[in-house]
């Protein structure tokens, strides 16, 4: 890890989808798995489901093909200091960062990610929008487990994967401490973040979430997505076909997110981003995981 004077940090969440945010424009700072699950230690940490590396895309090699069309890349780490291709409520989340920082104002801007570029609209009431890209329906049918209930579940992927099991209730799920068992294993090689939705009213349903890396959760931008999608093609919407948008009421356990499908595939996510504190780390505690 690169020497420092200090390393700031900041807190933010989304929907309670809570993230440690490292700003380091020149990507100077080494941040290995440890270290990131240190930091996301809630006991002996800063706490969060995950870490935001602010990065300038010209700056960081996976990211540097896509600078001419976004400034900024977020390198996105799961609490367990695991890699990510993309986080919903982290990009949001990134994007008050950067205009609380000056790097952007409201309006328009794109935000580069290992799921590609991300395009975001914070509007002038504070809520942010994030263009989401389209979902995959892979063919391959899955089943969930919880105990001794199983569910078969929709297999949709939003840059990372995800499995999507309709339920009666929602403590059907049970604690989500762990990765629920699903099958068959070979569908989901590399993990998979496994919702479990039930439904409040028309166009309307809740969720929780288990996501690989970071169990349980308060919220997950990417799954609501998800779960938004699998809702309307069991409601038999398909945009694609019908030529109008489809939106979703999406609760998580931290508040509401907007989620609408529109007839071209693109998929938009509307809900808040908040930055809660400002500090530094002790640069000793840091260096003490560099190893």
């Amino acid at each position: 890890m690169s020497p420092r004077t200090r390393t700031a940090f900041l807190k933010g969440h989304g929907t309670e989808n809570d993230f440690v945010i490292i700003p380091d424009p020149g990507n100077t700072l080494d941040l290995p798995p440890a270290t990131v699950a240190a930091l996301c230690d809630r006991r002996a940490g800063i706490g969060g489901d995950g870490l935001l590396h602010v990065v300038r895309s010209a700056a960081h090699p996976e990211a540097r093909h896509m600078a001419d069309e976004a400034e900024w890349f977020m390198d996105y780490r799961n609490g367990d200091g695991s890699i990510a291709e993309m986080c919903g409520n982290g990009v949001r989340v990134f994007a008050r960062y950067l205009q609380r920082a000056g790097h952007t104002t409201e309006g328009d801007l794109a935000i580069a990610t290992r799921g590609g570029i991300k395009t975001v609209h914070i509007a002038k009431e504070g809520d942010i929008t994030v263009g989401m890209g389209r979902a995959r329906l892979p063919e391959e049918s899955v089943t969930v487990s919880v105990g001794e209930r199983s569910w078969p579940a929709a297999n949709v992927n939003m840059g990372n994967p995800h499995a999507v099991a309709f339920v009666d209730d929602l403590a059907h799920a049970g604690p989500l401490h762990d990765p629920p068992p699903f099958s068959p294993a070979s569908v989901y090689p590399d993990g998979v973040n496994v919702e479990f939705v039930v439904d409040r009213g028309p166009s309307h349903v809740a969720l929780r979430v288990h996501e690989r890396g970071s169990g349980e959760t308060r919220s997950c931008g990417t799954g609501a997505c998800a779960v938004a999608v699998a809702a309307a093609r069991r409601d038999g919407a398909d945009p694609a076909v019908t030529g109008s948008p489809v939106t979703y009421t999406v609760d998580v356990p931290g508040g509401t997110l907007v989620i609408t499908e529109r007839p071209d595939g693109e998929i938009e996510m509307t809900g808040p981003a908040v930055i809660v504190a400002e500090g530094e780390i002790d640069n000793d505690w840091l260096e003490s995981f560099a190893g």
